[in-house]
């Protein structure tokens, strides 16, 4: 394939936005065709400066205007079910942004009508696993060099919530990339999730619990904790701390030079995560856009999706119980294995 993919975004809101700009000024081998927005003013400022592309209110124009090569979808979850069965009825390639659909049951209808196609065509968008420390991380502990990975403790931390973030949400939308990641770089399943509830900062809004401590267990039994600490007030910082048999490894602590001087240690802590994980967005839109152009998927599946919805959803049950919940998946299909 010599011409560009013709893509239609779908939802033209902040991550939309973020997306549209990045197809149409740094990715490689693809255009942005179509803009999808129930907003129809939305729709049409977000295509004003990019030749040739076009605003549509539904998916179904988009596609009846036989201008769509693929779609990336970054809608709210809520709505990424109806969504990403259009799209497969097209037989398009699809890069859905976390999470695939809210909960299991929905994800695995997804899961369902991908088989009927024969072939994997939606990619997830757990950004993570495309950012470059995260990346030599996973290198190191596959490797080996360090013996096996014993246990991992996480940091996410958020300067701000915005209003209506719901203690749900912590999970949902926040401790997902972390069930994602681990996933990644254990490369087993997550198999029970417990939430602990402690002292909980003034900074707090009503009906927000926070901090709050993930323990999560993967099938060989490495363990993991995660802080989850989404009112920091300092800034966005999301680390990881690997114990391996022979070694520690840290990633994610410090961004940009640390300066020490004049008995003092300074140095930057990123505002938000589009500053974060900026070029790991990117490389994770090419490497999406590269695969659908060999007609693969260049990343998390649907099947990743699947499972972290149903980690996500035992997250949300032991935040409400403080017990330990098992994470039950059903059988992997050939497709993904």
């Amino acid at each position: 394939m010599t011409d560009n993919l013709r893509v239609a975004v779908v939802g033209a809101g902040r991550m939309g936005a973020d997306h549209i700009e990045r197809i149409h000024s740094r990715i490689v081998g693809a255009r942005v065709s179509a803009v999808v927005d129930i907003d129809a003013e939305r729709a049409r400022s977000a295509v004003a400066q990019i030749p040739g592309a076009q605003a549509y209110s539904t998916p179904a124009e988009a596609y009846a205007s036989g201008t769509v090569d693929a779609v990336l979808l970054a809608t709210p979850g809520f709505l990424h079910e109806d969504a990403l069965l259009e799209a497969l009825e097209q037989d398009l390639p699809i890069l859905c942004e976390k999470p695939l659909t809210p909960d299991a049951e929905s994800s695995w209808r997804v899961i369902e009508a991908e088989q009927k196609l024969g072939r994997q065509r939606i990619q997830v968008g757990f950004m993570r696993r495309f950012d470059a420390d995260y990346a030599k991380l996973g290198k190191i502990i596959s490797g080996g060099d360090l013996g096996e990975l014993l246990m991992l403790h996480c940091r996410h931390r958020n300067p701000g919530t915005p209003e209506g973030f719901t203690n749900e949400m912590l999970i949902n939308d926040s401790v997902v990339h972390e069930f994602d990641v681990v996933r990644f770089l254990t490369g087993e399943e997550i198999t029970s999730v417990q939430v602990r509830l402690g002292k909980a900062s003034r900074n707090a809004p009503e009906g927000q619990h926070d901090p709050q401590q993930v323990l999560l267990e993967t099938a060989s039994g490495v363990l993991i904790d995660v802080e989850i600490f989404v009112n920091a007030q300092f800034g966005y910082e999301v680390a990881t701390q690997a114990s391996l048999e022979s070694g520690i490894v840290d990633i994610g602590a410090d961004h940009g030079p640390v300066t020490r001087t004049a008995g003092r240690v300074g140095g930057d802590v990123t505002p938000g995560f589009e500053e974060r994980f900026g070029d790991a967005y990117d490389r994770e839109i090419q490497s999406w856009i590269d695969a659908a152009r060999r007609g693969e998927v260049g990343g998390p599946n649907a099947w990743d999706g699947y499972a972290t919805a149903a980690c996500c959803e035992a997250g949300v049950r032991a935040q409400a119980s403080g017990e330990k919940v098992a994470i039950e998946l059903n059988e992997k299909p050939e497709l993904y294995r």
